[in-house]
């Protein structure tokens, strides 16, 4: 069993959290806002930010193993005029998806206790035919809003927006 905490990144995170990111976009490409071509070209300096957690608007969270692998991010980002924060960036890595290794749920409690102080709710877009993404939002109080928008990448088909009560 490999050991893993959760924790806020870093700039000095910045290779393994483009190695994660890579893998995230190659293994679930529907689920994220960018394709797993631009990602590879963006540069070092794009992945030492987004690592960095420079801004008071976000927070990105590894679950991280004793030999510094990320295994799985989730992120908290409140945009200036919006009432509520968003949860973004939610991948685990597949041997270390499941109940039974509680990453997910590690992660999930790292943003909304990042983001509780900031609104009573947390939202989140979803594509619409990530059904293991509904499940576990689902399993965890989320609910459907009824907003949806067209999927950036394919705008054939919808985001849904789920909301939690915080």
């Amino acid at each position: 069993m490999t050991a893993w905490v959760v924790r806020p990144s870093v700039e000095s995170d910045w290779v393994a959290y483009r190695a994660l990111r890579l893998e995230m976009l190659e293994d679930t490409p529907l689920a994220f806002l960018e394709t797993l071509e631009t990602a590879r070209r963006h540069p070092e300096e794009h992945w030492r930010r987004r690592a960095g957690n420079t801004s008071e608007s976000s927070r990105l969270f590894a679950a991280v193993d004793d030999d510094g692998r990320w295994l799985g991010t989730m992120g908290g980002f409140h945009a200036s005029g919006s009432p509520d924060p968003h949860l973004v960036g939610v991948y685990v890595t597949p041997a270390f998806r499941g109940r039974e290794h509680g990453m997910a749920d590690a992660l999930l409690e790292a943003v909304v206790a990042w983001a509780r102080p900031r609104s009573g709710r947390l939202l989140l877009e979803v594509h619409e035919h990530n059904a293991a993404a509904i499940r576990y939002y689902q399993r965890h109080g989320f609910a459907f809003t009824g907003r949806t928008q067209p999927y950036p990448l394919d705008r054939s088909t919808l985001e849904r927006e789920m909301a939690v009560a915080l």
